[in-house]
């Protein structure tokens, strides 16, 4: 493609990118400055205090969005791919150490671990702050706004199993409003109060922490939300490129995002009362239900992405086995990332919910938001230097001072979180705790699981020789056995032959492994041996976002010499019980979880894409 073509592309997605990748930190306005100077440590509101704020936003944004992750985190990109999960792939790439290794592993499942709670704070807060303009426009609305939160996050939640391929296209030009007024309302109060530009000097930021230390600190906890989202711009890296991304915010949202914060802080400046929502009184009183209205979509569309995200994020986990497999439902014939997770859609459901009835405001779920996004900044930062120490190539001592100026920022942001846990804080802290503990005991049993079975497994030459013509009753057909390992015999198989006495006339013995890259390209995928006695061993090859169709692998496999007919095919498939066991290298309740994730995992045939009347299971009992 010409740099002509790509130029001609940048503009169609940029507005995608607003619609998809700024929904997040574009609806942040509703809520950032209202928590600052009204909730759990509120600042004084006195221009001096004002100014401060201010200038910590700007300058946030600046060092923290526009610097780390637009100009910095971004090019450390998985062939295109970003987010937690792609960063800790990477970041496994040049580490060989065992130690090291489990260490990364562990930073990269905490991460996704609040990467969900996140993700269930946000349409939380976001639905619930713009339908709280309702309460602004007349106070005798005030009682239906949790039933009109509720009734927009239910149809949310319900509609995802349609796909949002149909309406995505509607998200960017809606954003584009959604900025445009965000940034029009700015600059109409920034005119009644054109002081408030002195806000751009960092030294207002520097006078108001060194007049008021600690409150100044607290103050960080609110300002933080203002940067909520920022990890959204690296995960949806993939959707749309490096560049429109980086266009979209530099031309467009940081400056409509900078004008409305300054408008409000010109509005309490000028009015200090306003501070009860400064967002809807900065619009006259006979815009208050179409700015209501539009708030309400820019939400929807805010945690749509949210949502999406959780879904690619827990695709991803399955196929680096971090999760047990779960159905996956593809909503879209043309856009291969458009899924559905019933599983993970209603629980977030429930999780959203719990928190709209038990905190009832965004003020009181102000106080809940922040420790999970912080979190996730600073292990991102960490996975980072791994990445730009290792991969890049970079000196320690440049490469230390970089990464030490970002942690620094986190760590603040993090620590003026971490005192809100008792006000709320400690929900997504929870929440993560409990999906941590979920993903790192489904890792750490796998690999038991694997241990276990490799300790009885059979080298696969020495047998297939044993499989000479006279010795073994053979059937017409192709058995397609799947196995973790190429070179061993699976255990599926020996149960055939060891309870039906026969073998197939042709037997492939299938591998599938799944790379640190998103995606393999179809030429590399599949690698086929043929062996002897009619056995062909086949490794398939995929990335942690390529779809897995094991039929249409096997149908590639002609390119190779190897063809196989789909009607006289059967696969069979291993299915373990598991047994627990005292004293075991997992604690008992660690592997009763364990065996419960086991026991409920989606079927191997639903996930490889393998026709259900083709299947033929095989059970064996495994101790722990």
């Amino acid at each position: 493609m010409t740099e002509q073509d790509n130029d001609k592309r940048l503009a169609p997605l940029a507005l995608a990118a607003l619609g998809i990748v700024y929904g997040d930190i574009g609806t942040s306005p509703l809520y950032a400055m209202k928590e600052v100077f009204a909730g759990v440590h509120a600042v004084p509101v006195t221009p001096l205090n004002v100014i401060g704020i201010l200038s910590l936003v700007f300058w946030s944004l600046v060092i923290v969005v526009s610097v780390k992750y637009v100009a910095f985190i971004m090019r450390a990109d998985n062939r295109g791919e970003g987010g937690i999960m792609a960063l800790m792939a990477l970041a496994l790439r040049k580490v060989h150490d065992r130690r090291h290794r489990s260490a990364i592993m562990l930073a990269g499942i905490i991460g996704a671990a609040l990467f969900y709670g996140d993700g269930v704070i946000t349409p939380a807060i976001s639905v619930l702050s713009a339908v709280e303009g309702l309460e602004v426009a007349t106070p005798a609305l005030k009682a239906y706004v949790i039933p009109l939160t509720i009734g927009v996050l239910i149809a949310l939640f319900a509609f995802q199993r349609k796909g949002t391929a149909g309406i995505g296209s509607l998200f960017g030009p809606v954003m584009l409003v959604w900025f445009g007024a965000l940034a029009l309302l700015g600059i109409v109060n920034i005119l009644d109060e054109p002081g408030v530009i002195r806000a751009l000097n960092p030294l207002y930021g520097f006078a108001f922490f060194s007049a008021k230390p600690l409150l100044g600190f607290l103050s960080l906890g609110g300002v933080v939300l203002a940067l909520t989202g920022a990890e959204a711009l690296y995960a949806d890296m993939g959707h749309f490129g490096r560049r429109p991304i980086q266009f979209a915010w530099f031309g467009f949202v940081l400056p409509a995002l900078v004008l409305n914060y300054f408008g409000q802080g010109a509005l309490l400046l000028e009015d200090p009362g306003a501070i009860q929502n400064p967002f809807y009184r900065l619009a006259p009183d006979w815009a208050l239900y179409p700015l209501v209205a539009l708030a309400t979509a820019a939400t929807v569309i805010a945690s749509q992405a949210v949502i999406s995200g959780a879904f690619s994020v827990t695709r991803q986990a399955i196929q680096l086995g971090y999760s047990p497999r779960m159905e996956v439902q593809h909503t879209s014939e043309r856009v291969i990332g458009q899924i559905y997770l019933p599983g993970i859609n209603w629980s977030l459901l429930l999780a959203v919910l719990a928190l709209v009835l038990g905190f009832r405001s965004s003020t009181n779920l102000g106080a809940a938001y922040g420790i999970a996004v912080t979190g996730t900044m600073v292990i991102t930062t960490l996975l980072a230097f791994i990445v730009v120490r290792h991969l890049w190539g970079w000196g320690l001592v440049r490469s230390g001072l970089l990464i030490a100026c970002f942690l620094v920022i986190d760590l603040a942001f993090f620590a003026a979180n971490a005192i809100k846990i008792e006000d709320g804080g400690w929900f997504p802290l929870v929440f993560g705790l409990g999906v941590f503990i979920l993903m790192s005991t489904w890792k750490r049993g796998r690999q038991l699981l694997r241990e276990r079975m490799a300790s009885e497994a059979i080298a696969l030459a020495p047998f297939i020789q044993g499989m000479g013509p006279g010795l073994i009753l053979r059937v017409p057909g192709t058995a397609v056995f799947l196995s973790g390992n190429p070179d061993a015999v699976p255990h599926a198989l020996l149960h055939n032959l060891k309870h039906n006495k026969v073998l197939h006339e042709r037997v492939a013995v299938v591998t599938v492994r799944v790379e640190d890259v998103p995606h393999v390209p179809e030429a590399e995928q599949i690698a086929a041996d043929t062996l002897e006695n009619g056995f062909f061993r086949i490794v398939v090859s995929y990335g942690f976002k390529d779809e897995m169709d094991i039929p249409n692998a096997l149908d590639r496999c002609a390119s190779l010499g190897i063809v196989f007919d789909a009607m006289s095919t059967s696969y069979f498939l291993g299915r373990e019980t598991l047994i627990p066991k005292l004293g075991s290298e997992m604690c008992l309740w660690r592997e009763k979880l364990f065996i419960g994730m086991f026991r409920n995992a989606g079927s191997a045939a639903s996930f490889f894409n393998i026709p259900p009347n083709r299947v033929v299971e095989l059970g064996t009992q495994v101790v722990l």
